[in-house]
């Protein structure tokens, strides 16, 4: 097969685990490379090779982010750019000095010291979201189901424990008729099973939520993995889910709204619309909440980042505060590190967001270089404080760039 010579000197494939004693390390010193590469012809043909520019809009509503990313005080370089051996990375996430990456019916998982592959998890469906508790897994998928995975002590490899809903948990409901639902025409399932794309997974008090685009979310115990409840949520597909420490669960739908829900005080097992945030003009893909869950951010098909804070009058209410503007394409992934917001688009950049005193939210710097739109980002701050961070970001052209970011002493201008 042909390969395109300036794809072999700039994107190396990892290997897979069995090939890794055989590999050798690039000058960069920051990815390893196989001497013997083997590379997917999907990857070829899905690529555009004349697409390295940036489209982002240099017209004048603009130029205020244009001196922000140019200030001095804010650095960038890409310290690690790889492509993975199937394209379309669907999620990233940052566990200890383990990154995981979702790509079609396979998980990535790679060792952050030195970006070597060190397992692959095998999938039947693509998987969209990764969350973490204790020794625990968990992985949802395009299948409808939430697969547990376990890292054995001996071989240190990833172990399938469990699929969501359990076989017991199956068995204990489908004698009686009133635990069945209508899904579709002529179509019925346990009400426990998802019945179309898991979209997102959130931990929180010893409870994992599961957001589905069938509509719907659940809330399974994570003790005995058995499944509480379920809540008819929105009127079209849900996209993403954010939970806080006190509770609040925030899910996003593509019927372009933001509902806001909490468990009943009476310490049952059900869940109350608390409220519903209706600002964005179209679907909305992303959400992000800092960590004392004061200040949530959306992002959609609308282009905008909508900006929440919270109403100090009703703790649970939150209000419309900015809208971020400058992406010229979907949002599509959002995440926050330190003070900062950082957010992936279908106009193939990352931008990088700063709160500044006096002017709400500005962008601080944009990194380009994806081929395609940017389906995943996640991040991480030094361990000294010293402003550097780490962003991961992947597209779906397969690709996953590394990021240094510096963002001493910056501060935003006035527009």
């Amino acid at each position: 097969m042909e390969v395109h010579s300036w794809f072999e000197t700039s994107l190396p494939v990892l290997p897979k685990p069995e090939s890794l004693t055989s590999s050798r390390t690039s000058s960069s010193g920051s990815i390893t490379i196989p001497d013997r590469m083997q590379y997917s012809s999907a990857i070829y043909e899905e690529t555009s090779f004349s697409s390295l520019q940036s489209d982002v809009s240099q017209d004048s509503s603009h130029n205020s982010h244009q001196k922000m990313i140019n200030s001095p005080s804010v650095t960038h370089s890409c310290t690690g750019n790889f492509q993975t051996l199937t394209p379309q990375i669907s999620f990233l996430a940052v566990h200890g000095n383990t990154l995981y990456a979702a790509s079609l019916n396979e998980i990535n998982v790679f060792d952050l010291t030195n970006y070597c592959l060190v397992d692959n998890l095998s999938c039947s469906g693509m998987a969209k979201s990764i969350a973490f508790v204790e020794n625990k897994i968990f992985t949802s998928h395009q299948d409808c189901k939430i697969r547990v995975w376990q890292i054995a002590s001996s071989s240190k490899k990833h172990q399938l424990i469990s699929t969501l809903p359990t076989v017991k948990d199956r068995l204990r409901r489908c004698v009686l008729p009133k635990n069945y639902v209508q899904v579709r025409r002529h179509k019925q399932k346990l009400w426990i099973e998802h019945a179309d794309t898991i979209s997102g997974l959130a931990v929180n008090d010893g409870l994992i939520y599961s957001v589905s685009w069938d509509k719907s979310f659940k809330i399974w115990r994570i003790s005995d993995l058995s499944c509480l409840e379920s809540v008819k949520a929105h009127s079209d597909a849900i996209n993403a889910i954010v939970v806080c420490a006190n509770g609040l669960i925030y899910t996003a739908s593509s019927d372009g709204t933001i509902k806001i829900w909490q468990r009943n005080d009476d310490g049952g097992k059900k869940h109350k619309l608390v409220t519903t945030l209706d600002k964005h003009k179209a679907g909305i893909n992303a959400l992000a909440i800092n960590e004392d869950g004061s200040v949530l951010f959306s992002g959609g098909f609308d282009e905008n980042i909508l900006v929440w804070k919270k109403d100090y009058i009703a703790d649970d209410h939150m209000v419309l505060s900015h809208s971020l503007k400058g992406h010229t394409g979907a949002i599509l992934c959002l995440t926050i590190v330190d003070d900062l917001l950082i957010s992936g688009s279908s106009d193939r950049t990352v931008r990088i967001w700063k709160r500044s005193r006096e002017y709400g939210y500005c962008c601080i710097r944009v990194l380009e270089g994806h081929l395609k739109p940017i389906k995943a980002l996640v991040a991480i701050s030094g361990r000294n404080g010293d402003g550097v961070i780490s962003i991961f970001s992947g597209s779906l052209d397969g690709q996953i760039k590394v990021w240094k970011v510096t963002t001493n002493s910056t501060s935003c201008t006035s527009p």
